[in-house]
């Protein structure tokens, strides 16, 4: 008898131990975003961006790190060239215009050109509406939509035709998951660019979606709950918290040819949380 999914062993690709597929292979491909803080976590597990970055490269793309922080992306970076693939390290602010078209000019200059584009970019400022300044709520606007508009706009211009991009959202935009009505509201708003993104850029047969991660064990979550002690007890329908291997196999398919028919869509990663509660 086959035992109930809860009891069975979680697959390779939960922990990141899979093998690649070559699912990307001749792909280039840009992450803004693909550092990682540590937010004083001890022994912090891998983030969203740079376990995106580490499974593009083992799935045979050519990848461009960006971050603000050139020490995190150049760790990432040497992740990124243990998988035996090309790598680029550019810094520069995400919420930047001059940065932003830099670091996508510089990555399809250096990689030969670009196929595909991840916006890994989210931060969260204020608690609650009183403790929400206008200051708070404009930077958290600045980071979290302006950079994956900046992104948008600077490469579909220099996107090939069948490129994608991957903007990184939460299941804040969905339901009420923390006390920063900054975060949920500038996270909503990834929606409506990605719609316009994916019907602007598909003339050009270039696709643009938009994956959704959940509750995700990475330092920032823990972080999270430490603030919030009851976010390490929210039911989740599969009983576990999600890893950023299991966002980061989401991006790789939509990046892949495997999603060529798929475009302005949400691809929610949270274990049925937002839905089957």
């Amino acid at each position: 008898m086959t035992a109930p999914r809860a009891e069975l062993a979680l697959p390779k690709e939960v922990t990141g131990r899979a093998p690649g597929r070559g699912r990307l292979a001749g792909r280039r491909v840009l992450v803004i975003g693909a550092g990682q803080q540590t937010h004083d976590v001890e022994d912090p597990p891998i983030g969203n961006g740079r376990a995106i970055s580490v499974l593009c490269g083992r799935e045979g793309a050519w990848v461009a790190i960006a971050d603000i922080d050139g020490d995190a992306a150049a760790e990432t970076a040497r992740q990124v060239r243990s998988e035996g693939c090309r790598t680029v390290t550019v810094v520069g602010d995400a919420a930047d215009e001059t940065d932003v078209e830099g670091m996508v000019t510089s990555a399809a200059r250096e990689l030969g050109g670009l196929d595909g584009l991840v916006m890994n970019v989210g931060v969260p400022h204020g608690i609650g509406f009183e403790g929400t300044s206008a200051d708070d709520w404009d930077r958290s606007f600045a980071v979290n939509v302006r950079s994956h508009f900046l992104g948008c706009k600077h490469a579909l211009r220099l996107l090939s035709a069948g490129g994608s991009v991957v903007l990184i959202s939460s299941i804040a935009a969905l339901i009420p998951v923390n006390e920063i009505p900054a975060y949920h509201a500038s996270k909503a708003a990834l929606a409506g660019l990605c719609c316009f993104a994916a019907h602007d850029a598909a003339r050009k047969g270039i696709r643009v979606n938009l994956v959704v991660p959940g509750l995700i064990d990475t330092s920032l979550g823990r972080l999270a709950t430490t603030f919030d002690p009851a976010r390490a007890d929210k039911q989740v329908p599969l009983g576990r918290e999600g890893t950023a291997w299991e966002v980061a196999y989401a991006v790789s398919f939509l990046l892949s040819d495997e999603a060529s028919y798929i475009t302005g869509q949400s691809l929610v990663v949270d274990g049925g949380y937002a839905a089957l509660r």
